[in-house]
C-alpha cells in the first residue's frame, strides 16, 4: 500500500470513528443519567425534596386530596362549607413540615418499590411499607392513606363538623401498571448496561479517531464541534420532550406541578448537555487560536532568518 493510500485510509478511519463517538455521547450521557441518577433512590428523593415547596405540587396535591375527602363523605347541604374547611386544612398542611416528611417519606417507598419491580424476577412480593408496594406482577402503587389521615387530624383538631367521619381507606394509585412491567423491565436492564458503556464506548473512539487521524489538530476540533453539536442536540430534545410530555398529560392533572416535577428531574441532565456544549466549544476555539497563533509565529520566524550573503551567492554562481 502506497503512502498516500495509508494515509487516505487513516483519514477515512478517524472520521468514521470520530462521528460515531459524537453521535453516541449524548446517548451514553442520557443513559448514564438514567442509571445512575433517576435509578438512585438516594439522588432522586434529594431532587424530588424541593418540590414539596413547590406552590404548583401544593395546589395540585391539595386539590386532589380535598377532593377525594369531601367525596368520601355525604355532608349534604353542608357541603360547601365543609369543601371550604376542607380544602383550607389540606392547603395548610401542604405548607407544614410534616407535608414535607410525608412527601419524602412517599417519594422513597414508591422508588424503592419501582426498583424492585423493574430488577426483580416475576412473581416475588415487595410489600413496601405504608407508602408505596408492589406485588409480583401487579402494579407498583402508592397509598395516600397517611396523607388523609394527617388532614383528617388536623380537621378534627380545628373542629370542623363531621370531620371524625372522614374514612382514611387505603387508596392505592397506580404509579406504573401492571401491562407496562415486562418492557419497562427489559429497558431498565438495558440502560443499567448501557449507562456505563456507552460513554466508555464515545470516550475510547474518540481517542482512537484522534490517535489514527493523520492531522490530529483537525481532528481533535472536529471531534470537539462534534460534542459541542451533540450537547446541544441533547438540549434541544429535552425541551421538546418537555412540550410533548404536558401536552399529553390526562385530565384533572396539573400542567405547571407536571413540569415542575419534569424539570427537577432533568435538572443534571440539562447541566450535562449545556457543559458539553461549552467544552466542545472551548476545545474547538483554543485549537483554532493556537493554530492560528502558531501559524503566524513560524511565519515570522521564516522571515526573519538571514538569507544567503554575497559570498555564498558568488560560490553557488561559479558552481
Amino acid at each position: 500500500m502506497s503512502h498516500r493510500a495509508s494515509h487516505r485510509l487513516r483519514s477515512v478511519l478517524s472520521a468514521v470513528l470520530t462521528a460515531l463517538a459524537c453521535f453516541l455521547l449524548p446517548f451514553g450521557a442520557l443513559s448514564a443519567w438514567a442509571a445512575y441518577g433517576l435509578a438512585d433512590t438516594g439522588r432522586y428523593v434529594t431532587t424530588m425534596a424541593p418540590l414539596a415547596e413547590n406552590p404548583y405540587v401544593q395546589d395540585a396535591i391539595a386539590d386532589n386530596v380535598g377532593a377525594g375527602i369531601v367525596h368520601a363523605v355525604d355532608v349534604g347541604p353542608l357541603e360547601g362549607t365543609v369543601n371550604h374547611f376542607v380544602q383550607d386544612a389540606v392547603h395548610s398542611f401542604t405548607r407544614t413540615e410534616a407535608f414535607r416528611t410525608a412527601w419524602d417519606t412517599a417519594n422513597r417507598a414508591t422508588h424503592e418499590a419501582v426498583l424492585h419491580a423493574l430488577r426483580s424476577d416475576p412473581g416475588r412480593q415487595h410489600p413496601g411499607d405504608r407508602y408505596g408496594s408492589y406485588g409480583g406482577e401487579g402494579a407498583v402503587t402508592i397509598d395516600l392513606a397517611p396523607v388523609t389521615a394527617q388532614v383528617k387530624r388536623q380537621l378534627t383538631a380545628d373542629h370542623v363538623p363531621l370531620a371524625s367521619h372522614i374514612p382514611v381507606a387505603h387508596t392505592e394509585v397506580a404509579v406504573l401498571p401492571a401491562q407496562d412491567l415486562v418492557p419497562l423491565r427489559k429497558g431498565f436492564r438495558v440502560l443499567e448496561v448501557a449507562g456505563f458503556w456507552l460513554p466508555v464506548t464515545a470516550g475510547v473512539l474518540a481517542v482512537a479517531g484522534i490517535a489514527l487521524a493523520v492531522r490530529r489538530r483537525r481532528a481533535i476540533t472536529a471531534t470537539a464541534l462534534g460534542t459541542a453539536l451533540g450537547g446541544a442536540l441533547l438540549g434541544v430534545a429535552l425541551v421538546v420532550t418537555r412540550r410533548l410530555t404536558l401536552a399529553d398529560l390526562p385530565p384533572g392533572v396539573s400542567a405547571p406541578a407536571a413540569g415542575a416535577v419534569y424539570d427537577a428531574l432533568t435538572a443534571t441532565l440539562r447541566t450535562v448537555s449545556w457543559l458539553l456544549l461549552a467544552f466542545g466549544l472551548a476545545v474547538a476555539l483554543g485549537m483554532w487560536v493556537t493554530d492560528r497563533y502558531g501559524r503566524a509565529g513560524r511565519s515570522r520566524r521564516a522571515s526573519a532568518a538571514p538569507g544567503p550573503g554575497p559570498l555564498q551567492a558568488r560560490t553557488r554562481a561559479r558552481v
